[in-house]
């Protein structure tokens, strides 16, 4: 859809079609954060923390990580609801993970980031976790409640209302 096409939809007040249009994937904010992350560290390595915990602490991460995503997916599959941001929703998911946070999928990207920044035990991923982080909060995950509180205004306001954001 082209910029024109977008500001003739804005001006009409017509809802989006889908909540992201492809400008930020979200799964390739976190990638390119981690490549970065990982650049920097065998450029300049600065551990983060000693040797004896950053494996345990990072596995355990990564592992919660993986079983929250695979949660998140299986509950909006079950729920007949697209995963990706760039096909449109069809119901508002309240069950599963989504009970507690509103954006699992997300969080579970940046709980894997953490988890990997602590098994490479890189200060560098960590650092480049928060831009990821700040993108998603504020660009991401705002275009993505409008569409929702445009496509499903009686169901989302009142979710939006009794479920946290991140946790």
């Amino acid at each position: 859809m082209a910029s024109d096409d977008r500001s003739e939809e804005a001006q009409a007040g017509m809802v989006p079609q889908v909540a992201n249009r492809g400008i930020m994937r979200p799964p390739f904010v976190y990638l390119g954060a981690i490549a970065l992350g990982l650049l920097l560290h065998f450029a300049w390595p600065v551990r983060l923390v000693s040797r004896t915990v950053s494996g345990p602490l990072g596995s355990t991460a990564v592992l919660v990580a993986v079983v929250l995503f695979l949660w998140a997916v299986r509950t909006f599959r079950t729920a007949g609801t697209p995963v990706p941001g760039n096909r449109p929703t069809t119901t508002i998911v309240r069950t599963g993970p989504y009970r507690y946070s509103r954006n699992p999928i997300y969080l579970s990207f940046s709980l894997l980031q953490l988890g990997v920044a602590f098994w490479v035990n890189s200060f560098w991923l960590l650092v480049t976790l928060m831009p990821a982080v700040a993108l998603m909060s504020f660009v991401v995950i705002p275009r993505e409640e409008h569409y929702l509180k445009s496509r499903f205004p009686s169901e989302y306001l009142p979710y939006k209302a009794s479920v946290r954001r991140w946790l």
